[in-house]
């Protein structure tokens, strides 16, 4: 099972959703020889979220050319019945949405089951407080800051606040940030007690990932 971070230390995880999948092999060894610390794989199935991703043959593949650790967030319905699936194809984590689990509890126990990290993301809108009477099984979370189901969308400013109130409630939790994270958002996100960073098109969009992911740190660092 992947250590998660302690608070001060930061970590990078590139989204693999803005990569360009006609040369995914290329991109996952730019990414590690760049110094990421994570992939971050996003599974949509146009039902949670109005748009279809990747899945589990796509991680398979992943999981046999590298060795970083695989972050697979589960923005789908219904959960529970994939999570095997995932987990045997190579997930070091797998993070469902709190907004998409009836019984988040036991999908929490089952993900520790497989033997695998359990994360729970929140949509821009779900409050924190879902997350009181299940924080023992919950490894980090994930704070959404855009509306899930795109790549490329605009740091909603109002997710400052309640990254910055998770940190205060839960002092040593990992708190991981997705979507629009950019080296003019990353800080704000950071200054609020971020520690875990997702980024597509803030690195993707970069002629070298090494500088793009290096920016990144150094903002955080700023912060």
């Amino acid at each position: 099972m992947i250590t998660l971070p302690e608070r001060n230390n930061v970590l990078i995880a590139p989204s693999l959703l803005s990569a360009d999948f006609a040369r995914l092999g290329q991109e996952v060894k730019a990414l590690e020889e760049g110094g990421a610390d994570w992939l971050h794989f996003d599974v949509m199935d146009g039902r949670f979220v109005p748009n279809i991703s990747v899945g589990i043959p796509v991680l398979k593949s992943l999981r046999a050319i590298t060795a970083l650790p695989i972050d697979v967030h589960l923005m789908i319905v219904e959960p529970d019945s994939m999570l095997p699936a995932f987990a045997k194809a190579g997930a070091d984590t797998l993070t469902v949405q709190a907004e998409a689990c009836t019984h988040l509890h036991r999908t929490l126990q089952n993900i520790h089951a497989l033997g695998c990290r359990a994360g729970v993301a929140l949509n821009p809108h779900t409050s924190i407080h879902c997350l009181e009477y299940v924080m023992e099984l919950v490894d980090f979370v994930l704070v959404m800051t855009v509306n899930p189901g795109f790549g490329g969308q605009a740091y909603i400013d109002s997710c400052t606040s309640k990254i910055a109130s998770l940190r205060e409630k839960y002092p040593d939790l990992p708190i991981e940030v997705d979507g629009g994270i950019k080296s003019d958002t990353i800080r704000r996100a950071a200054a609020a007690g971020a520690n875990i960073f997702v980024s597509g098109s803030g690195i993707f969009s970069q002629p070298d990932y090494s500088e793009a992911i290096q920016c990144l740190r150094t903002e955080c660092r700023n912060a």
